[in-house]
């Protein structure tokens, strides 16, 4: 039977051979044995199954240690990726409203000239 830190390792290998269930299955058992362990909560963040999942990892180690520069940063980079995607919607919006208001000026411009 493993130690705790052996189990840990033998997660992270499992995660890098992308095998994120049998990793899943071994961090979940870390994390039984002590619940603030945050090299483990990280991983479990590294191997989420959605940016929710991921969120939530990130901030369960913050609200243990917020002074841990890692999931900061993790968030800080979810949190621009996300910015950055809505800017674009709104700037493609944005074009597409434009380029309605040029036609209707251009429609309504032939209308009353005929």
């Amino acid at each position: 039977q493993p130690n705790r830190e052996q189990l840990l390792q033998m997660a992270v290998n499992t995660a890098k051979a992308w095998n994120k269930e049998g990793a899943r299955v071994m961090l979940r058992q870390v994390l039984s044995e002590d619940r603030r362990n945050e090299r483990a909560m990280l991983w479990m963040a590294k191997i989420a199954r959605s940016s929710k999942e991921r969120r939530q990892w990130l901030k369960r180690v913050l609200d243990i240690n917020p002074d841990n520069e890692a999931a900061k940063t993790q968030l800080k980079r979810m949190d621009y990726q996300t910015s950055a995607q809505q800017n674009r919607i709104l700037l493609i919006f944005g074009v597409v409203v434009g380029v309605l208001l040029v036609l209707m000026v251009i429609v309504f411009l032939a209308l009353s000239s005929a």
